[in-house]
């Protein structure tokens, strides 16, 4: 994957923490290069769907931003909202329907699908996982554990004390983004030199994953980034759709973008000569 002249900034050789995870923290092809994430799949109509992942693997996405929740008889379902109605022909919340039940639904036309299924299915993909309820992190632990996954997912949550419990679920490490506490800290705390107090902290996740702002505060700002990657820690953005603002996040040095527009993403990337990333 050659690096053509584009008039952009070159990327900045920031000292990763080398998380297998993340492939542009170890040696290869995107060692160094920032990574492109299919929020939910990058196809809105059909979203946290089979179909949606195929499409944006066959577009050159490596990693596939989900998320998941707890059927009432313990499937672990690759669904967003708390309740059906807003993108299913279902009603009520996902976690009073069994998956027999659950699989009889569709989104956009496509069938609901299982965690479990959407790993196997997709081999080569990396999966970035929120994990919605509390009972998802058991679940997401024994499958993980059971399909030796631990290098193919990250797990992600507001809830910091999901990851915690994660932590003690897996025999070996899984990549984790901060909770709203540690992303919180940091962009309070930092400007004040506050991370030698957050350092403890810091050393358990392995990325952030944040808005542009959160309501009026911004957050990924060129100081904030800078704190972030001093701590060997890379930022990835979410969800950003413009192709001028995506272009200025890389300019400023993030290390990834989660998306909607997945041919946008796609576009920009193949310019800065990163793309496809299924390598």
């Amino acid at each position: 994957m050659s690096r053509a002249k584009t008039g952009r900034k070159p990327y900045r050789q920031h000292p990763y923490r080398q998380v297998p995870y993340l492939v542009n923290s170890v040696p290869g092809p995107l060692h160094h290069t920032p990574l492109a994430f299919a929020h939910r799949g990058a196809d809105p109509e059909r979203e946290n769907t089979m179909a949606a992942f195929q499409r944006a693997v066959d577009l050159g996405f490596r990693y596939l931003e989900i998320d998941v929740r707890t059927s009432a008889d313990g499937e672990l379902v690759i669904f967003h909202d708390e309740t059906l109605d807003r993108t299913t022909d279902g009603t009520g919340r996902v976690s009073e329907h069994s998956w027999a039940q659950l699989s009889r639904l569709r989104v956009g036309g496509q069938p609901l699908v299982r965690f479990e299924d959407a790993l196997r299915a997709f081999p080569d993909a990396h999966f970035n996982v929120d994990l919605k309820d509390a009972a998802a992190v058991d679940h997401f632990a024994e499958i993980v554990e059971r399909l030796g996954a631990h290098d193919r997912v990250l797990a992600a949550s507001f809830n910091d004390a999901r990851r915690h419990r994660l932590r003690r679920l897996v025999s070996r490490h899984v990549a984790t983004s901060g909770g709203w506490v540690s992303i919180g800290l940091m962009v309070l705390l930092g400007p004040f030199g506050g991370l030698g107090r957050l350092s403890q902290r810091l050393a358990r996740i392995d990325c952030v994953q944040v808005p542009i702002r959160q309501s009026r505060i911004p957050v990924v700002r060129p100081k904030f980034v800078e704190r972030c990657h001093a701590a060997g820690l890379q930022v990835h953005v979410w969800v950003v759709d413009d192709p001028q603002e995506m272009h200025r996040l890389l300019d400023l040095g993030v290390d990834g973008i989660m998306t909607d527009d997945a041919e946008a993403l796609a576009a920009v990337m193949r310019e800065r000569s990163v793309w496809p990333q299924t390598v």
